[in-house]
């Protein structure tokens, strides 16, 4: 086997990313990924296979269906009976998949990087000891080493897995069938997006979520806004909801839950457990890896990614952060970047969170608590979707943006969307406060009209008591 400068463990967003750069900036490199997706080796790691991609194919079917049933008559279109084929959603997502993760491995290719379908150990002395599912055992010995095997559903004793009426997320992107009555325990992103799917298709869904608050991480005013669209919607959010024990009977899932001091069960066809995420490390590291864990069971990292091992790197999912695709891609190019030379860096203070449901919720920066919490004098500025011309048109009203502000300095510290487009939305925010941006910046902008847009000007103008569509208090 080729003598390679770069080895990357794992094949997801960031190891792929950080392969691609590595092999653009001249090293010689390999990938080692054991996935097998449906009985076929396959790169892309949790995201692109049972992960953000498959969900986001069933966000968007599921979607389609229910605005066609309860919101085409609204535009003066009427149809038929409509119906849908879940075998075909199912066939659809598979099929965004598998043109996902075939691009990935032709990437791989063209950019001259080995795949090496197998499993990956980081031994002493920085050496890599590679089995492949099939041939016997190599120890490889390149010049840096990228560890990037992401994460894995956490599993509670309340409630085992068994992949059949107890499902992980991954089960709950196979169902066969739209259960009549779904739980979810968690209500974090996993959960909401998971639940609105199945909720869009006919089933019953109840969401358990044990903390005493929803979305605890975003901002109060959006975490409110959002709780009462969904119930609106019709999934019941359980808050301080604590699930005690499951019981299985016949193909029927029991729920033993506490709220507010009472004890309660209820009965479902399926049982979702979306309670967080875990670093996936089994048989990574050797004991004498020389490489250092936190007391939570992540790899150690300093800014850049660099572990306690020179010329090792750890990223995305296995060290501190959030766990977010987009952040292990950045972190994967900024290893490589670190290792080439550069003084590349992740700016960790704008990474967005986004919830894919419809509407969509999105968020950067601080909350208005944190803001207080840290310190600042805060201002703050709302407006809603509700007056927006583009959103009316689109039957789009409901959510608006938020943007919270130092009173002092006028800078930007945070933005705030749930409504249409907020995913994309959001991005404008982490433009202003990549590049320190104040709310009067924003205010002095011209957003094209009609446009989703306009609500993000007419927020920072709100920021001064100086929206336009909006009846404020006068300010000088």
């Amino acid at each position: 086997m080729s003598q390679f400068d770069l080895v990357v463990i794992g094949g997801g967003p960031g190891g792929y990313e950080a392969a691609i750069r590595a092999a653009q900036l001249g090293y010689k490199v390999a990938c080692i990924e054991k996935r097998i997706h449906k009985g076929k080796p396959a790169l892309g790691g949790t995201c692109l296979n049972v992960g953000c991609i498959p969900s986001k194919a069933l966000l968007d079917s599921s979607h389609r269906y229910e605005d066609t049933v309860q919101h085409l008559d609204d535009h003066g279109i009427t149809t038929g009976e409509v119906k849908f084929d879940l075998s075909k959603m199912m066939s659809r997502k598979d099929k965004v998949v598998d043109q996902l993760t075939g691009g990935v491995a032709q990437l791989l290719k063209g950019n001259g990087i080995e795949w090496l379908q197998g499993t990956g150990k980081l031994l002493a002395g920085k050496k890599v000891e590679f089995t492949p599912f099939e041939g016997e055992v190599q120890v490889l010995e390149p010049k840096y080493v990228i560890l990037a095997t992401g994460s894995v559903p956490i599993n509670i004793p309340s409630a085992p897995v068994d992949q059949d009426l107890i499902v992980d997320s991954t089960g709950a992107l196979e169902f066969q069938e739209v259960p009549n009555r779904l739980g979810v325990i968690g209500a974090g992103v996993i959960g909401l997006e998971l639940g609105s799917v199945w909720r869009r298709l006919g089933a019953e869904v109840v969401v358990f979520e044990a903390m005493d608050e929803f979305l605890p991480m975003a901002d109060k005013a959006l975490a409110k806004e959002y709780q009462k669209i969904l119930t609106k919607q019709g999934m019941d959010i359980r808050i301080g909801a604590k699930v005690s024990g499951t019981e299985i009977n016949g193909r029927e899932v029991t729920v033993k839950y506490s709220q507010a001091g009472e004890e309660k069960t209820e009965t479902f066809d399926k049982l979702i457990v979306c309670v967080g995420r875990r670093a996936y490390a089994e048989g990574l590291l050797a004991d004498d890896s020389g490489i250092k864990l936190t007391e939570r069971g992540l790899v150690d990292v300093n800014d850049w990614c660099a572990t306690s091992v020179e010329g090792v790197y750890a990223i995305g999912d296995l060290v501190r952060g959030p766990m977010l695709a987009h952040k292990a891609m950045e972190e994967g190019v900024m290893a490589v970047e670190r290792i080439h030379g550069h003084a590349a860096q992740v700016n960790y203070d704008t990474i967005i969170s986004v919830i894919y449901t419809h509407p969509e919720a999105a968020w950067i920066g601080l909350t208005e608590q944190q803001a207080k919490d840290k310190g600042h004098e805060v201002k703050t500025g709302q407006f809603g979707f509700a007056v927006n011309g583009r959103a009316l048109a689109a039957g789009e009203g409901a959510g608006f943006v938020k943007f919270v502000a130092d009173a002092k300095t006028d800078r930007l510290l945070g933005m705030h969307v749930i409504g249409p487009a907020a995913s994309d939305i959001i991005h404008q925010g982490m433009i202003a406060l990549e590049f320190v941006s104040s709310v009067e910046d924003l205010q002095l902008m011209t957003f094209a009209h009609p446009t989703f847009s306009e609500v993000v000007h007419e927020a920072a103008l709100a920021v001064d008591g100086r929206a336009i569509h909006a009846i404020q208090r006068k300010r000088k």
